[in-house]
């Protein structure tokens, strides 16, 4: 047993025969949500998303090898990330199902024709420093020419679900 009385560790081996319980156990750490956009335009959603460096400003995500949107993203120069608030999880969900769901978005070209979604909780324009190959996964890392962030709640990602903190953020 572990910590929590009457529940037991599933205990196993990643690999191809346990691929659905080692994603199930990725599940179970929490993240934000983020909307990454390209020219074209293109959109894709992602929950990689993580700080790297201050100085410079460095930030990361990692794109899917077998994501019908690679051949736009593996060595696109430039590119915004979009981290989603709690409202904007239709947001989300559009752009996890289709690279052209901006239909209806307030949004803009910015700088190297890149799309900027209004109204995000927090946006960063980046330009490509560098790609890592990590597996069945490409890590770009990206480096922040400009931010903008605004006040309100994150939209979460946990269990295959989206949410929201119960603590009133």
């Amino acid at each position: 047993m572990d910590g929590a009385e009457g529940t037991f560790m599933q205990d196993f081996e990643p690999g191809p025969d346990t691929s659905r319980a080692f994603r199930d156990a990725l599940g179970k750490f929490a993240t934000g949500v983020t909307v990454i956009t390209a020219p074209g335009p293109c959109g894709i959603t992602a929950n990689s998303f993580s700080s790297v460096s201050l100085e410079p400003a460095l930030v990361l995500w990692s794109l899917d090898k077998t994501s019908t949107r690679f051949d736009v993203y593996h060595d696109c120069p430039h590119y915004a990330i979009h981290v989603m608030g709690v409202e904007q999880s239709d947001t989300a969900m559009g752009f996890a199902k289709s690279r052209s769901a901006f239909e209806g978005l307030n949004w803009h070209t910015g700088g190297h024709d890149v799309p900027l979604i209004e109204n995000c909780l927090a946006r960063f324009e980046c330009t490509l420093e560098a790609t890592h190959d990590a597996g069945d996964h490409l890590i770009q890392v990206g480096r922040v020419t400009r931010a903008q962030s605004r006040d309100g709640a994150p939209l979460i990602f946990a269990g295959g679900q989206f949410g929201r903190f119960n603590n009133g953020l």
